[in-house]
Order: C-alpha cells, then structure tokens, then sequence
C-alpha cells in the first residue's frame, strides 16, 4: 500500500533537501491533519528553509526552543528551535540545532515579521542566541538576568503546564503558606 503524504510536494522535496535523510518525516494527528518534521542539516539552512516557506506564503505560527538533551557535557549548552509553519492546513516543523560550531540560529524577521517576537521571548527564556535579530531587547525579563535563567528555577514545561492551574503556584511557593 502507497503512503500518501498530504502538503505541497514541491515545499516538502525544498525542505527535504536541506536535511539529512533521517531528519526527514511526515506524521498526522487524531484527526488527519498532516505535519512535516524537518531538521536542517545546519542552522545556516534556516534562511533557504524560511525563504521557500515565504516563497509558498506560509504563516509562522510559533518558534519552540529548548536545550537539546541529545549532546555531550563536553560540548556546553546546545540548543534547538523549532520553527513550526502553517500552509494549506499543514504543519511544516524545522528544526535548527545549534552546534559547538555554530552556537546560534540566524534570525528570519526578513521573511517572517512575526518572528521578531518569537526570537526574542526564545533568547529571553531559554538562552538560544539569535545571529542578527534587529531587536535584541527584552520582553520580559530584568536586563541584569542572564539569559534562559529562569529554566534553572522552574522549566519551562513546568510553567506551561500550570499556567492554568494551582500547580505552578505550588510549585513557586514550595512549602511556603499562602493566606
């Protein structure tokens, strides 16, 4: 049996081609909705990965960054940003490593002004350096924090989870009574 995998075939074969084989595959969710994992060879790739999903008048939806679990002690503090995209109901997820060598993601507010927001809360929280970014200054935090500081008090998984609920009070307040 054939798989058929939904998306513009010509975005999808642009974007498989900035990727080693195995940083290439395609899943759906619960209800059929397609999405395309990709993950660039290099961070350097990000800008024609951008450029072709500009090209196709893709929307970025959001940027995740997070510190890789995937790299040695000896190389430091890696990180990784996914860049997920949205076109004709399809997501489209590059991901950017960053390297000993290459310790940043370009910026791509040239081709996504939105990205402006996304790079920066990215910096500001999770410490990924961004090559370029026009706009450098903080969203949230006190300029004298270093960056991605807040991830050694609370992940940031932790505080996404229990945004809605008692638990990330609990988790800040530790043993601390509240009146």
């Amino acid at each position: 049996m054939q798989t058929i995998v939904k998306g513009d075939s010509a975005l999808i074969n642009t974007l498989a081609e900035l990727c080693p084989a195995e940083g290439v595959s395609h899943t759906e969710d619960q209800d059929g909705n397609a999405q395309h994992w990709f993950k660039l060879s290099s961070p350097d790739k990000l800008i024609a990965a951008a450029s072709a999903l500009k090209d196709k008048a893709a929307r970025l939806s959001l940027i995740s960054g997070y510190v890789r679990q995937d790299t040695d002690e000896a190389d430091g503090k890696l990180f990784a940003a996914c860049y997920h995209f949205v076109l004709d109901g399809c997501v489209y997820n590059v991901t950017a490593n960053t390297t000993k060598e290459m310790p940043y993601v370009p910026t791509i507010t040239s081709y996504f002004v939105n990205a402006d927001w996304h790079e920066r809360e990215m910096m500001e929280l999770v410490g990924v350096k961004v090559q370029n970014q026009p706009n450098p200054t903080r969203l949230f935090l006190d300029t004298e924090l270093e960056p991605g500081v807040i991830g050694s008090y609370i992940p940031l998984s932790v505080m996404m989870n229990g945004a809605c609920t008692k638990d990330l009070w609990e988790h800040i307040l530790g043993s601390k009574e509240v009146k």
